[in-house]
C-alpha cells in the first residue's frame, strides 16, 4: 500500500469520528443522570391514602369486631388478600375471602373475622392498587380488651420498591423517551425535512426508538403483577400472575399499546421505505397527507395509553384531563423528539437545509406553547395550592420540572438566534443555493473534474495519456482531492456521507474505458475518494461559526431534556399534592367525628376480702386541654364498691411526659370524680389505676387508650 493510500484510509475514518465520540460520551452522561434520578426518586409513592377503618387505627376496643374496613382517598383494585388482619402471635383471623365493597365509589372495603377473638393487639395489613396504577401498602393496629405485644410480621418493604421496582421504574423511563423518540422523529422527518427520509442515521433513530418502546413495554407487562403484588422477579413468567394483570386497566392500557406499535411499525416502514423513494411530487405529496392523517392517528393513541391508565384517568375533571394528557405528551415528542433528530441530523447525517431547521423552529416554537397551557391545567388539577405545590414532594418535584423547562427554554432561544444568522446567507452564496435549488446548511464538495481543469494543473499533477485508434484523452488528478490514478475505468464518486449510504460513482467526462476493468481497484478508489471528500466537507462544516453553534446549543438542549423526561418519570409515580392534602385533611377528619369520651374497663384483685371488681373510667372530651375525669368502682356483681382510695396517673411514653396525677374527689358510694384535668398532648396514653381495698391490700391496674 503506498503512502498515499495509507492516508486516505486514515482519512476515511476521520469524518464524525471524534464529534461521534464526544456526542455519545455527552448522551451517556445525561441518561445516566437521568438515571441517577429515577433511582433517587425511591420506590412509588401512595397515590391513595387511607383515611379511615374501623376499628379506628392505635384504638382498644372493648368487645371483638365482627369486620374490619378500611376506606380510600380515591377507588382502589383489590384481590382476595388485599387486606389480612393477624392475631398476636401473627395468624390470620379473617375469614379470608375477597374483601366486600362497602360501596362509596370502590373505596371502602371490608374483611370479615371470625367468631370468639382473644383480647390482645391485632395488625390490619393491607396491599391494593390505586385508580392510577400504583401499588398502596400500609398496616396498622388496634386492641381488643387491653394491649398486647404481638408478634405479627408485615412486609418491611414499601409498595414498589425493591429490584423488581427499579426495574418497572426503568422500563417506564425508557417507554417514555421511545414514544418520544419515535413520534417527535417521524414527525421531524415528515413535516420539516422530507429529504430525511433516505438518510440512514434518521431511519436508525425512529427503528431503535420503536424497538425500544416495544421492548419496554412488553417488560411492564411482565413486570407489572410483581410490581403491585409480592414484589418477587420469580413471578416474572407466572402465567397466573400475567392473566391477573390483563384484566387489570393498566394492563389493558399496555396490550394496546403493543398493539397500535404494530401499526407504528407499518406506518415507520411506508415513511422510510416507499416515500423514501417517491420523486414524482404529486405522489409524494398525496403520501405525505395519508402519512400524516395515519401518523397523528396512532401518535395520538399511544399517547392515550398513558392518558387511560395514569394521574389523568382518576381524580379532578378525567373527562377533560385525559385529552389534555394526550396534547400534552404529543407537545413533548414534537418538541423533544424532533430536538433530538436535529441533533443526529446535523452531527451524523447528510446536509440539512436551512429551511428544515426553521421549520421546525416554528414547530417547537408552537409545541412550547400548547406545553404552556396543558401544563398549567395538569399543575392547577394535580397541586390546587400554593401550599400544595411547596409543602408535598410532587409539588417540589413540579417545581424542578418548571426550572428545568424554563432553562431548555433559555436554550432553545439560543438555538433559534443561530438559526436566523444561518438564514442570513451572503448573497453570492445564497444565490449559488438557488441556481442549485437545494438550500443546505452543509454544502457538498465539487466533484473533482479533471476534465474540466486546465491542463497547466494537469501537467503539474502529473497526467497520463493513451491511445486508441488517434484518439488521445488526458485525464488529470488533483493532489488536493486525492483522486488515484487506475488501469481501469476512472471514476469519482459523489461527495456524501457514509452513514447515508447514498454515495454513487460518476465517469469523468472524457475518460477511456478500458477493455480490461479491475472492479476490485475500482472499489478502493471510490472509497478513498468518498473519505476523502467526507473529510473536507466536514472540515468546511466544524469552520463554519454559526452552524457550530447551533449544534452545540441543540446539543446542551438535548442533554437538558433528557433530565426533564427524567424527572416527569419520577411526578408519574409521586402522590399528587392535591390528593396529599385532601387525604391528610380526610384523616384528620375522620379523626375529629371518632373523637369523644374515652371509656375504659379495667378489672382488679388486690387479694384480699372483697378485693376484685372493675374500674370504669371516662375522660370527657378525651382531647388535649381540659377534661373531666369520672371515676366508677364496682364488685362482681356491677354493683358499687365503697373503698378507701382511688387514684389515677397518666404518662404520655413516646413523650417522657408523665405521669400526671389527677385529684380525685369521692362524689358518692363507687363514685368519684376530677374536673379541669389537663391533658396537654394527644397520643397514646397510658393511664394507671391504683385501687385500696383496705389498710393493707392495694394495686395498681393500667390500660393505654388514645386521647387527643
Amino acid at each position: 500500500m503506498t503512502s498515499t493510500e495509507t492516508g486516505l484510509r486514515r482519512g476515511g475514518t476521520a469524518p464524525g469520528g471524534p464529534a461521534a465520540v464526544r456526542l455519545l460520551a455527552v448522551l451517556l452522561a445525561v441518561v445516566m443522570a437521568g438515571l441517577v434520578v429515577l433511582a433517587g426518586a425511591g420506590s412509588a409513592g401512595a397515590h391513595a391514602a387511607l383515611t379511615g377503618s374501623d376499628p379506628q387505627q392505635d384504638s382498644v376496643v372493648e368487645q371483638a369486631p365482627t369486620e374490619v374496613s378500611l376506606t380510600f382517598s380515591e377507588q382502589i383494585a383489590v384481590d382476595e388478600d388485599a387486606i389480612r388482619v393477624l392475631d398476636p402471635s401473627g395468624k390470620r383471623v379473617d375469614t379470608e375471602e375477597a374483601p366486600r365493597s362497602l360501596g362509596s365509589g370502590g373505596a371502602q372495603y371490608a374483611v370479615k373475622l371470625h367468631a370468639g377473638l382473644p383480647d390482645g393487639t391485632f395488625t390490619v395489613a393491607y396491599q391494593v392498587v390505586s385508580a392510577d396504577s400504583h401499588p398502596v401498602v400500609g398496616a396498622f393496629t388496634f386492641s381488643i380488651g387491653a394491649p398486647s405485644e404481638t408478634s405479627a410480621a408485615v412486609p418491611d418493604q414499601a409498595a414498589g420498591g425493591g429490584a423488581v421496582g427499579a426495574l418497572y421504574g426503568i422500563a417506564r423511563y425508557l417507554s417514555y423517551a421511545g414514544f418520544t423518540l419515535l413520534v417527535g422523529g417521524a414527525a421531524f422527518v415528515l413535516t420539516c425535512w422530507p429529504r430525511g427520509a433516505g438518510a440512514r442515521p434518521m431511519q436508525r433513530l425512529v427503528a431503535f426508538s420503536w424497538v425500544g418502546l416495544t421492548a419496554a413495554t412488553l417488560a411492564m407487562l411482565l413486570l407489572r403483577g410483581p410490581y403491585t403484588g409480592s414484589g418477587k422477579l420469580a413471578d416474572l413468567f407466572d402465567l397466573a400472575v400475567l392473566g391477573g394483570v390483563l384484566e387489570t386497566k393498566t394492563g389493558a392500557a399496555l396490550v394496546s399499546r403493543l398493539l397500535l406499535l404494530a401499526a407504528a411499525a407499518l406506518f415507520v416502514a411506508v415513511l422510510f421505505g416507499t416515500y423514501a423513494r417517491r420523486e414524482d411530487p404529486k405522489e409524494r405529496r398525496d403520501l405525505t397527507f395519508g402519512l400524516a392523517i395515519g401518523g397523528a392517528v396512532v401518535a395520538a393513541g399511544l399517547a392515550a395509553t398513558w392518558a387511560m391508565s395514569e394521574h389523568a384517568s382518576t381524580g379532578l375533571q378525567a373527562g377533560i384531563a385525559m385529552p389534555v394528557d394526550v396534547l400534552h405528551l404529543l407537545a413533548v415528542a414534537a418538541w423533544l423528539g424532533g430536538l433530538t433528530a436535529l441533533l443526529v441530523a446535523l452531527y451524523r447525517g447528510p446536509s440539512v437545509e436551512r429551511s428544515a431547521v426553521r421549520r421546525f423552529s416554528r414547530v417547537a416554537f408552537g409545541s412550547v406553547v400548547v406545553l404552556a397551557l396543558t401544563g398549567l391545567y395538569q399543575s392547577w388539577r394535580q397541586v390546587g395550592s400554593w401550599s400544595a405545590l411547596t409543602g408535598t414532594s410532587y409539588g417540589q418535584l413540579l417545581l424542578v420540572k418548571i426550572g428545568l423547562v424554563a432553562v431548555l427554554v433559555a436554550v432553545a432561544g439560543l438555538s433559534r438566534r443561530w438559526t436566523g444568522r444561518l438564514g442570513e446567507a451572503p448573497a453570492g452564496a445564497e444565490a449559488q443555493e438557488q441556481g442549485a435549488g437545494d438550500e443546505e446548511l452543509d454544502a457538498t464538495p465539487p466533484v473533482a473534474d479533471a476534465a474540466a481543469r486546465p491542463a497547466s494543473d494537469a501537467d503539474a499533477d502529473g497526467s497520463r495519456s493513451d491511445t486508441d485508434g488517434g484518439e488521445r484523452t488526458e485525464v488529470g488528478v488533483a493532489r488536493a482531492e486525492a483522486v488515484p490514478r487506475a488501469e481501469g475505468q476512472v471514476a469519482v464518486a459523489r461527495a456524501g456521507d457514509e452513514e447515508d449510504g447514498a454515495s454513487e460513482a460518476e465517469p469523468v467526462a472524457g475518460a477511456r474505458v478500458p477493455a480490461q476493468a479491475d472492479p476490485a481497484r475500482e472499489a478502493q478508489l471510490r472509497r478513498q475518494q468518498e473519505a476523502t471528500s467526507a473529510a473536507a466537507r466536514k472540515k468546511r462544516r466544524d469552520g463554519d461559526p454559526e452552524r457550530s453553534g447551533l449544534r452545540r446549543s441543540v446539543l446542551l438542549e438535548a442533554g437538558i431534556a433528557v433530565v426533564v423526561l427524567a424527572v416527569t418519570t419520577v411526578l408519574t409515580t409521586t402522590e399528587p399534592g392535591r390528593t396529599e392534602e385532601e387525604a391528610a385533611a380526610g384523616t384528620s377528619a375522620a379523626a375529629a367525628q371518632q373523637q369523644g369520651p374515652v371509656s375504659l374497663n379495667v378489672p382488679f384483685d388486690t387479694g384480699g376480702k372483697d378485693g376484685k371488681g372493675t374500674v370504669l373510667l371516662d375522660v370527657d372530651p378525651g382531647r388535649s386541654g381540659d377534661n373531666a375525669l369520672h371515676v366508677y368502682v364496682q364488685g362482681p356483681g356491677k354493683e358499687p364498691l365503697d373503698v378507701p382510695e382511688v387514684k389515677v396517673a397518666l404518662t404520655l411514653k413516646a413523650q417522657e411526659l408523665g405521669p400526671l396525677t389527677a385529684p380525685l374527689d369521692r362524689i358518692s358510694e363507687g363514685h368519684w370524680s376530677a374536673a379541669g384535668v389537663q391533658i396537654p398532648l394527644a397520643g397514646r396514653w397510658t393511664v394507671a389505676v391504683t385501687v385500696r381495698t383496705s389498710d393493707i391490700d392495694q394495686v395498681t391496674v393500667s390500660k393505654n387508650a388514645r386521647i387527643g
